[in-house]
């Protein structure tokens, strides 16, 4: 079993930065694809950014050039830097990864999220 465990959600004022954290734990043997998605109220799940093993990365249009998706391999460990928020970036952010183990099967797996609020 994995779990993934999302930090550094809060409030902040438009305009301003957040990082957020995802740590992965577990039966990992190698982490592929890690990426975040956010859900706003009342909307569908959206994939916010991405990145492979090798470091190629992908973003959503409404967030291409204020946010970076980045890995730390070494710690098993994704990260999120938000910045130039928008009130239209709340929601709940979740950490996603395609993880192998030993037996070469991979799985998908999800954090619990974590809450983004921007204040205009």
């Amino acid at each position: 079993q994995v779990q993934l465990v999302e930090s550094g959600g809060g409030l902040v004022q438009a305009g301003g930065s957040l990082r957020l954290s995802c740590v992965a734990s577990g039966s990992i043997f190698s982490i592929n694809r890690m990426a975040w998605h956010r859900q706003a109220p009342g909307k569908q799940r959206e994939l916010v950014a991405a990145i492979t093993s090798g470091d190629s990365t992908n973003y959503a249009d409404s967030v291409t050039g204020r946010f970076t998706i980045s890995r730390d391999n070494a710690k098993n460990m994704v990260y999120l830097q938000m910045d130039s928020l928008k009130p239209e970036d709340t929601a709940v952010y979740y950490c996603n990864a395609w993880v192998s183990n030993k037996a070469g099967y991979t799985y998908t797996y999800w954090g619990q999220g974590t809450q983004v609020t921007v204040s205009s």
